[in-house]
């Protein structure tokens, strides 16, 4: 991005390290964000780097040249926003030591624990979050009683959550136990508390909901509430198929 070229707002954003670039026009639309003092909600408002001043929620924003990427292992209790109306912990507040100001690529519940990646990359947060790249993601799943094959079948297939089927899903069971079942589930779909609208759509709700990996990228032993930076090779593992455990 030269210094004297026009670029869109929210992209800017984004490149400031703020937020995606869906997120970033989110917050456009809300008038959260100043150019040279008024309130800008056209999303095709281009600004000038360097001659405009840009402020959201009052805070002066300038891009960011160093790109960070991060995979945290959240835990239970922390929400995947950069705030919280409620007063809940934030899963920024875990990465001590982290100057660049980066956000959650995507999203994991409350009660969810695991793989969260975080960065200031606005381009690469949306090409993981964009349906064409269709970026696995996988989950180690506690359901409350033993699914049949015809019900585990079903979820593999798709199973319909608020009027949509979901999208083909793998499926392996990990391990019995006498009232309840860990299966290991991998979608490519985005939709809000998925893993667990599916199971509840087979009468065998979550207990206990764990992401050990986006694509081929995995936890492994990074413990709750730490994190490790990542590297090129690290991201093109993000891309790639996570593979399939051997079905018991």
């Amino acid at each position: 991005m030269a210094m004297n070229d026009p670029v869109r707002l929210q992209k800017f954003l984004s490149q400031c390290g703020l937020a995606s670039r869906r997120k970033a026009e989110e917050m456009i639309k809300a008038g959260r964000v100043q150019v040279d003092g008024a309130i800008i909600t056209d999303m095709g408002y281009k600004i000038i780097p360097g001659q405009n001043i840009i402020k959201c929620d009052g805070q002066p924003l300038s891009p960011r040249n160093r790109l960070t990427y991060i995979l945290l292992n959240k835990p239970k209790g922390y929400v995947t926003t950069l705030s919280d109306p409620q007063g809940r912990p934030i899963v920024t507040s875990l990465l001590t030591g982290i100057s660049e100001r980066v956000f959650p690529v995507g999203r994991l519940d409350l009660d969810t624990e695991g793989a969260l990646i975080l960065t200031n990359d606005g381009a690469f947060a949306q090409k993981v979050q964009h349906p064409s790249h269709e970026v696995t993601k996988t989950y180690e799943a506690l359901v409350a009683g033993h699914p049949s094959k015809d019900q585990l079948a079903q979820l593999e297939n798709g199973v319909l959550v608020e009027g949509k089927i979901t999208s083909p899903a793998e499926l392996t069971v990990l391990k019995k136990i006498k009232h309840a079942t860990l299966v290991q589930i991998t979608i490519h779909e985005g939709r809000k508390r998925q893993v667990r609208k599916m199971f509840e759509a087979v009468a065998h709700p979550v207990l206990h909901l764990k992401r050990i990996a986006y694509g081929c990228l995995r936890l492994h032993r990074l413990p709750s509430g730490k994190f490790r930076l990542l590297n090129s090779g690290d991201l093109e593992k993000i891309f790639l198929k996570f593979p399939l455990q051997t079905k018991k």
